[in-house]
């Protein structure tokens, strides 16, 4: 059965939990509002052109080019002058690709470094990914094919990359890192900026600005980002999408709703049933 190429495809695979593709065939109906992933993200711009909002750089993006982008870093690709254009999006667990770059020597401690790089245009990288992409996606290659490809794939792109200059983000003040935490930690309750202001001991309009300067979001939409990764995580476990919705923290299914497009750019039910190729 072919899936409507206007509607987003989620592959998934219980057996390959430490990796999932995202498929887009029409871009124009797909547009992001500013978020992040806990997820290394590396996408791969398969037609047309976009925008690609990534902290604060810009890139105008077209096919054949590869994104990628940390964990946490706030960042959004959109189309220009709806104009046509499709990428796939292949996101790694950090924790995952945090052991294979320390097993491969990449690494001084198995613990997360940002990786500079942004953009590769490179047509060989992309060809690759593509190649990857497409065995992950068809439903007769071997399970021990799909896990050399990614594997064998992303320990040559980690070695690649090992040899650009790093610039990791000047570090948050700790008030802002323990606030951070806390956001993490409570996200699915109702909070106030004066009790944020309470534990960290800004003013409003300091720590909206601070905070924003250090994490890329205001304490809000860290918030609602967290909110909606709560529900994606519900989601792929199965909970139905109500559920999923009080469980995030929101007070309704259909201000969830609004919010996942926003934010995922696809439904609820579209990321909860991951399709398969047939």
């Amino acid at each position: 059965m072919m899936t409507d190429p206007r509607n987003p495809l989620f592959w998934r695979d219980p057996r390959m939990p430490h990796v999932e593709l995202r498929r887009v065939e029409d871009g124009r109906k797909v547009c992001y509002a500013l978020h992040s992933h806990t997820q290394w993200s590396l996408g791969a711009i398969t037609a047309g052109e976009s925008t690609f909002r990534y902290r604060d750089d810009r890139y105008h993006v077209s096919a054949g080019t590869l994104v990628m982008m940390n964990p946490d870093w706030a960042h959004a690709c959109n189309p220009i002058d709806n104009r046509p254009w499709a990428y796939l999006m292949l996101y790694v667990d950090a924790d995952w690709l945090t052991e294979l770059r320390y097993q491969a020597g990449l690494l001084e401690a198995p613990r997360w470094q940002d990786i500079a790089t942004a953009v590769i245009p490179d047509p060989e990288w992309y060809e690759g990914y593509c190649h990857m992409a497409a065995c992950l996606l068809d439903p007769r290659r071997d399970l021990l094919d799909k896990q050399t490809l990614v594997v064998e794939y992303l320990s040559a792109l980690m070695h690649e990359l090992a040899d650009q200059p790093t610039q990791p983000l000047p570090m948050a003040p700790a008030t802002l890192q323990e606030l951070a935490a806390y956001l993490d930690e409570h996200a699915a309750q109702d909070l106030s900026l004066d009790a944020l202001c309470q534990r960290t001991g800004y003013s409003p309009g300091h720590l909206i600005r601070a905070f924003k300067q250090h994490f890329g979001f205001t304490p809000h939409a860290y918030l609602i980002n967290r909110r909606i990764q709560l529900g994606q995580r519900e989601l792929k476990g199965g909970t139905p999408i109500a559920e999923a919705a009080l469980n995030a923290g929101f007070a309704d299914q259909p201000h969830f709703q609004r919010t996942f497009k926003r934010l995922v750019a696809a439904t609820p039910n579209q990321y909860r049933q991951p399709s398969r190729e047939q």
